[in-house]
């Protein structure tokens, strides 16, 4: 189940929007028309996306998602405005690190594949994340087997000391009766 909090200052455009949400059935929508609000929801909850308007009284949509950014680094962040200024846009999407940009009126088909793209893309980098994690955590314990063996190599050399024969196989025992 993934959780989105939706954010805009007309409630009839939130109505709509969780219409459209709703016949996700792994989906779990919150709705906010102040900003302020969602944010302090935010400190309380874990989303897996935020999708907030543009311009709303207050704080406008950047700001917004700005901040929900610091709160929530790892979920996914996405615009909806009737405004098209572009250069404003393009500073949001890389100051919020906004997904996507999704103009009003929507296309709900677009705005359905556009949400679960942004949340299979979430996934991907909290997988990669973790699998990273892993790594090192595997990486640092190699590193301190390693420095056991190198230790226990100069301690008693002759314990790690292997005696080959010409055909690649150990010799356990050199001496002949």
């Amino acid at each position: 189940m993934y959780k989105i909090m939706l954010v805009d200052d007309e409630p009839n455009i939130l109505s709509s929007l969780k219409r459209v949400f709703n016949r996700e059935k792994n989906f779990e929508i919150e709705t906010y028309d102040k900003p302020k609000d969602a944010l302090k929801r935010a400190q309380t909850s874990t989303f897996d996306l935020f999708l907030s308007d543009y311009r709303m009284p207050d704080m406008d949509g950047v700001e917004f998602l700005s901040e929900t950014k610091k709160i929530q680094p790892e979920s996914m962040r996405i615009i909806l405005s009737g405004y098209t200024d572009l250069e404003a846009l393009l500073g949001a999407i890389n100051q919020a690190q906004i997904y996507r940009f999704i103009t009003k009126p929507w296309d709900d088909y677009d705005l359905i594949s556009t949400v679960k793209q942004a949340l299979e893309f979430r996934d991907i980098l909290v997988e990669n994340r973790r699998l990273a994690d892993t790594v090192r955590g595997q990486l640092e314990e190699l590193n301190k087997r390693k420095s056991a063996l190198e230790k226990l190599q100069d301690e008693h050399p002759e314990l790690v000391e292997i005696n080959w024969a010409s055909d690649g196989s150990i010799i356990i025992d050199d001496q002949v009766a």
